[in-house]
C-alpha cells in the first residue's frame, strides 16, 4: 500500500509541473530559512559550552546600590595592599576561605591604560601586536582550551610565564614545538618564558586571546587593576548549592569592603556559559544581552516555515478543482476516507523530502555567505545525529502541517456532487483560505516592518552627528618612546608637518569608546550633600578641541598661552553641569584627584560612547605629560594613504622598538554596532524570503479564483466587460485581504519594534510613512504577483470558457 501510495504521489508531482514547482520553491525558500537560522542559533547556545567543566563554572556578578540607583557590573572590587605594594580583588584566596569553590580564577585584558589594545612581543627581529589576557594559576584546569604542546597540568603556575596560541607560535617560533621553552619579550620591559601553547580559539569562545600571562605577574607590577576590569570566575563542587556558595561569598566580601563606603555591593553567580548570551543589566541583574536576538530570529524561523506551509496549503486548494474527480472516482469505486487523507499528507510528505534534500544543499552553499557578515565559522554538521533528526522532523512537521489541510478537505469532498458537476466550495472553506492567506501576508508585512526599523535605526547610529567629526581621523596607542613626554612632543611636531597630516594631539582615551566612569574623588564649589556625579575624565592636550571639532556652549577652550591651563584648568560638557547642579559654573572651582582648578569653559553635549548610552557627564584636563592613551591624528582629506606611510616612517625612527598600528576612528565607531548590522542584514534577507512565499502563495489564490470563476468571467465579457474591469474585477478581492494583512501587521510591527528601540538611548521615530511605505510595498508585490494571473484570465476566449462548462 505505501509503495503504490508513493508511486501515486510521486506522478501527481510529476504531472502538475508547474504547481509542484510553485510549492517546492516555496518550501525551499522557508526550509532554507528555518535551517540557516537553526545552525545560526546552535552556533550561539554553544559558545562557552565545550568546557568539561561547563555546569559547574560561574561568573561572580555584583549588584551595586548607590544614590538610589541599583547597577550591575562584572567588575571585581580591587584594593591596594601597601606591604606588598600591588593591587589585588577583594576576593583573592577566597577558594581557600569559602566552602564549595574548588578552584577560582582572574582573567583581566590589559595591564595599563587604554586597556585591551593589542601589546607588543618581540623575538628577534620579529615584532608583533597581538591581543591577549592576564590569568590565574588555574586557568586551564577549569577551561579546556587544548594546550598542544609544552606544559599541560599548569602552565602558568609560575610567575613571569606565559601560555601562547598557534598562530603565535607560528609567527614567533615557526612552530609550537619550537616555541616551548623560548624566552619573548614583551613590551620590551619584560622578558617571559613559554611554557605551553594552545590551539587557536574559534568563535565557540566568548573570550578572545592569543595570549595568557601569568596573574601573579600582573599583580606585582603594581600597576593600577581598574575594578571594571577583572572577571572573577570559580568551580564549585559536584555538590555544592551555588545560591550558598553566593552567600558564602557575600560574607567573605562584606569583611573586606569599607563599612563607611555608602555605596552597597552584593556579590552574585551566573553560569559561565550564560554571559555571552545574558550579558546585558538590568536592575543589577544580567537579562537578554544577545539572546534577545535568538528569541527574535528563532521567531523568525518559524514564522517563515508557516508561511511557506500556508502557501502550500493555498496552492494545493487552488489545484483541488482538478482532484475534485480523482476523489469522486476512488471513493465511488470503495476508497475510505482514511486511504485517501493518508496519500494527500504522504505526497505533502514527499514533496517535503525533495525540499529538504535541496535546502540542505542550498544551506550549505549560503553558509560561507552568513558566515561572512555574522563573522561565525558554521559548517554543516553533517555527523551530528542531532541535526539529522531535527531535519527529519523538518520533513514530517512540513508534510503534515502543510498537506493536513488539503488533506482533510478533499477527502470530505462527496464523490455524488464532484462527478455530476455540482460540486461548489462552502463559504466556511472559503473564509479559511482567505484567513490563511491574511495570516501569512501578515507575518511577511511584520517582518518587512522589521527589516526596515533595523536597517533604519542601524544607518542612523552609524550616521549620527556624534557632536565630533570622526572622518580622516586616526588612533595611535602612546607606548615605548612615545610614553616620554619629550619624545611625544617630537613626534608631535614633525609628524604635524607632514603634507598629509592636518593636525596632531592626544587623549588618555579613544574618543569614541570611553569606559572609564570615577565618582568619588571629584568634587566642586556648591557641591551638595550626598551628591555624586559619574564623570568620563579626560586628559588632553592643547589642541584637542580642534582636532575632534568639538563646539564650545560657553567659556573658552585652553590656550597654551596662558600658563594656568595646564595646571589649574578644567573643562565640563552641558550634562556634567546639569548633573552637577550649579549655575554660572565657569569660574567655579572643581577638585579632581592631585588636582584643584577653575572651569574655564562648558563644552556642547557629544557622545562618548555607543547610542545605547546616554550622554554622560564629561570631565577634561590637560596633560601633556602622561604616559599612556593616544596620539590622535587628523590627515587631510584625500591624503590619509600618503600621511600613514609618512607617519609609518616618522613612528619608526622615534619608537623603533614598536610596530606603528593604528585605528581609523569611524570603523572603531561601526565596530560599536556589528550586533546590530549582523541583525539588519539577516533581517532583509529573510524578509525578502517571507514576501516571496507569500507572493507564491497569493499566485495560488489567484490561480484557484481564476478556476472557481471561469464561468463568471466568460458571461461578463459576452455581456461587455472590458479587460480593465475583468482585472479591478479579478484584483480587488486578493488586494483587500493583502490590505486587512497590513491593518493587523501595522500595529503589532509597532509595537514589537518600539520596544526594540528601547534598547537605544538615542533612537528613530516611527513614523508613519514607514508603515506607509510598507504597505506600498505589500500592495505593490502582491499586485504585480497577480497581475499575470489576472490579464491571462481577462485575455481569456469567453467561448472556449463557456463550452468547457
Amino acid at each position: 500500500m505505501l509503495r503504490n501510495y508513493l508511486i501515486v504521489g510521486f506522478r501527481n508531482i510529476i504531472r502538475n509541473k508547474a504547481f509542484s514547482i510553485i510549492n517546492l520553491l516555496g518550501l525551499v525558500l522557508g526550509m532554507v530559512s528555518f535551517l540557516l537560522i537553526f545552525l545560526w542559533i546552535q552556533d550561539e547556545k554553544a559558545v562557552d559550552s565545550f568546557h568539561g567543566n561547563s555546569d559547574t563554572l560561574y561568573n561572580v556578578y555584583y549588584t551595586v546600590v548607590s544614590e538610589g540607583k541599583t547597577d550591575g557590573t562584572y567588575a571585581t572590587p580591587t584594593n591596594y595592599d601597601a606591604e606588598q605594594q600591588r593591587y589585588f580583588p577583594l576576593l583573592e584566596g577566597m577558594q581557600h576561605g569559602i566552602d564549595g569553590i574548588e578552584r577560582s580564577n582572574f582573567y583581566v585584558t590589559g595591564y595599563e591604560l587604554p586597556w585591551g589594545y593589542p601589546e607588543t612581543f618581540e623575538v628577534g627581529d620579529r615584532m608583533y601586536k597581538m591581543e591577549g589576557a592576564r590569568a590565574g594559576k588555574d586557568f586551564f584546569e577549569m577551561f579546556d582550551y587544548p594546550i598542544i604542546a609544552g606544559d599541560t597540568s599548569m602552565p602558568l603556575g609560575e610567575i613571569n610565564t606565559i601560555a601562547i596560541s598557534r598562530k603565535m607560535a607560528e609567527l614567533f617560533f615557526d612552530g609550537p614545538q619550537n616555541a616551548v621553552g623560548k624566552t619573548i619579550r614583551y613590551e620590551n620591559n619584560l622578558d617571559l618564558m613559554v611554557t605551553a601553547v594552545f590551539e587557536n580559539l574559534t568563535t565557540k569562545s566568548s573570550l578572545s586571546f592569543d595570549f595568557l600571562i601569568d596573574w601573579e605577574s600582573y599583580a606585582k607590577m603594581g600597576i593600577l587593576v581598574a575594578s571594571h576590569n577583572v572577571l572573577s570566575t570559580i568551580q564549585i563542587s559536584n555538590t555544592a548549592d551555588p545560591y550558598q556558595v553566593a552567600q558564602n561569598i557575600n560574607t567573605y566580601l562584606q569583611t573586606r569592603l569599607d563599612p563607611n563606603n555608602p555605596i552597597r555591593m552584593e556579590a552574585h553567580l551566573q553560569p559561565f556559559k550564560d554571559k555571552y548570551l545574558k550579558g546585558r543589566f538590568e536592575n543589577g541583574k544580567p537579562v537578554d544581552g544577545r539572546m534577545e536576538y535568538i528569541k527574535l530570529f528563532a521567531g523568525v524561523a518559524i514564522f517563515i516555515l508557516v508561511i511557506a506551509c500556508i502557501n502550500y496549503m493555498n496552492l494545493a486548494t487552488a489545484r483541488s478543482v482538478k482532484r475534485a474527480k480523482e476523489v469522486g472516482v476512488r471513493k465511488a469505486v470503495g476508497s475510505l476516507k482514511g486511504h485517501l487523507i493518508r496519500q494527500f499528507i504522504l505526497e505533502s510528505i514527499l514533496l517535503s523530502f525533495f525540499a529538504v534534500v535541496v535546502s540542505v544543499v542550498l544551506a550549505g552553499l549560503l553558509l560561507p555567505l552568513v558566515n561572512s557578515f555574522t563573522g561565525k565559522e558554521i559548517a554543516l554538521p553533517f555527523h551530528n545525529i542531532y541535526y539529522w533528526i531535527i531535519v527529519l522532523g523538518l520533513i514530517v512537521f512540513t508534510g503534515f502541517f502543510a498537506g493536513s489541510y488539503p488533506a482533510l478537505f478533499l477527502s470530505s469532498l462527496k464523490p455524488v456532487q464532484v462527478l455530476k458537476g455540482t460540486f461548489r466550495f462552502t463559504g466556511s472553506s472559503e473564509w479559511l483560505r482567505k484567513g490563511l492567506t491574511i495570516f501569512q501576508f501578515g507575518l511577511s508585512i511584520l517582518l518587512l516592518i522589521a527589516a526596515m526599523v533595523v536597517s533604519r535605526q542601524t544607518d542612523f547610529v552609524q550616521h549620527s552627528n556624534l557632536g565630533y567629526d570622526r572622518e580622516n581621523l586616526i588612533y595611535v596607542r602612546i607606548e615605548g618612546t612615545l610614553a616620554n613626554a619629550e619624545k611625544y612632543a617630537v613626534f608631535k611636531d614633525e609628524a604635524s608637518r607632514l603634507p598629509g597630516v592636518a593636525l596632531v594631539d592626544r587623549s588618555s582615551e579613544a574618543p569614541h569608546a570611553m569606559e572609564f566612569e570615577v565618582a568619588d574623588p571629584i568634587n566642586w564649589e556648591g557641591k551638595g550633600e550626598g551628591v555624586s556625579v559619574g564623570f568620563m575624565p579626560k586628559s588632553v592636550g592643547f589642541d584637542f578641541l580642534r582636532i575632534m571639532d568639538l563646539k564650545i556652549a560657553e567659556g573658552r577652550g585652553f590656550s597654551k598661552k596662558i600658563a594656568s591651563d595646564s595646571t589649574d584648568a578644567f573643562m565640563v560638557n552641558r550634562e556634567a553641569v546639569r548633573q552637577m547642579g550649579i549655575t554660572d559654573p565657569l569660574g567655579k572651582w572643581v577638585s579632581a584627584w592631585d588636582k584643584r582648578g577653575r572651569i574655564i569653559g562648558i563644552l556642547e553635549d557629544y557622545h562618548t560612547a555607543s547610542l545605547h548610552q546616554r550622554i554622560k557627564p564629561v570631565i577634561v584636563d590637560v596633560k601633556e605629560n602622561l604616559n599612556f592613551g593616544f596620539v590622535l591624528i587628523r590627515t587631510k582629506p584625500g591624503k590619509t594613504k600618503e600621511a600613514l606611510a609618512q607617519l609609518k616612517t616618522l613612528y619608526a625612527k622615534i619608537n623603533p622598538l614598536r610596530p606603528f598600528d593604528y585605528q581609523f576612528a569611524d570603523s572603531e565607531y561601526q565596530a560599536l554596532y556589528n550586533n546590530e548590522q549582523v541583525v539588519a542584514k539577516l533581517s532583509n534577507i529573510f524578509s525578502v524570503f517571507a514576501i516571496v512565499i507569500s507572493c507564491l502563495g497569493l499566485l495560488g489564490l489567484a490561480m484557484f479564483s481564476a478556476q472557481q470563476r471561469v464561468r463568471e468571467i466568460a458571461v461578463r465579457k459576452v455581456l461587455g466587460a472590458s479587460t480593465t474591469t475583468i482585472i479591478n474585477l479579478f484584483s480587488k478581492d486578493i488586494l483587500r485581504l493583502v490590505g486587512f494583512s497590513f491593518l493587523i501587521a501595522a500595529p503589532i510591527g509597532w509595537l514589537v519594534m518600539d520596544g526594540w528601540l528601547e534598547g537605544f538611548a538615542y533612537k528613530i521615530n516611527l513614523s508613519w510613512w514607514i508603515f506607509a511605505l510598507t504597505g506600498l510595498i505589500a500592495f505593490g508585490v502582491a499586485f504585480l504577483t497577480i497581475s499575470s494571473q489576472s490579464l491571462r484570465v481577462a485575455r481569456a476566449n469567453p467561448a472556449n470558457s463557456l463550452r468547457s462548462e
